[in-house]
């Protein structure tokens, strides 16, 4: 219930020492085996033969195993980044879309607003040219000179 590296490490430390223990007592029964020296060199031969045989024969199968698993990874990548760039050439017109439609609506917008302004702006000068003629006439009736001639004395 410790720690699962700890228990990894005690797996591997004991997987090791199994190893070790193993080719000691491979050789000790090859060493005390009743066999003549020539025999035994040519038993010890064969072994290492065999075991350089098998070595060669799974580093081909990993390295095919490899070659098969880097294939896959480098198609499955391939479609990803197909997928993503189809995706994301969607997403890029879409929003070339929307905003091109927004540029269109605030266009519209601020020429609707321009011709409202452009409109009240007519009307301001209008009334203004109105309330200054109005102004100018009542002016000069109030400004004129309201002259009674004296009586001669």
């Amino acid at each position: 219930m410790g720690n699962d590296r700890d228990y990894g490490d005690g797996v591997s430390t004991r997987l090791t020492y199994f190893l070790v223990g193993a080719g000691i007592g491979a050789v000790l029964a090859l060493l005390f085996a009743p066999k003549s020296g020539e025999e035994l060199r040519s038993d010890i031969a064969d072994a290492t033969r065999k075991g350089i045989d098998k070595s060669k024969e799974a580093a081909q199968q990993l390295g095919a195993k490899a070659g098969e698993l880097y294939d896959t990874a480098r198609e499955t990548a391939g479609e990803y980044y197909e997928t993503g760039r189809t995706k994301a050439g969607e997403l890029y017109d879409t929003a070339t879309a929307k905003a091109g439609d927004v540029v269109t609506r605030a266009r519209d917008a601020a020429a609707q607003q321009a011709g409202s302004i452009s409109a009240a702006v007519e009307a301001g000068k209008k009334a203004y040219v109105e309330e200054k003629r109005k102004t100018e006439l009542s002016g000069r009736t109030e400004a004129a000179p309201t002259y009674t001639p004296e009586k001669s004395m």
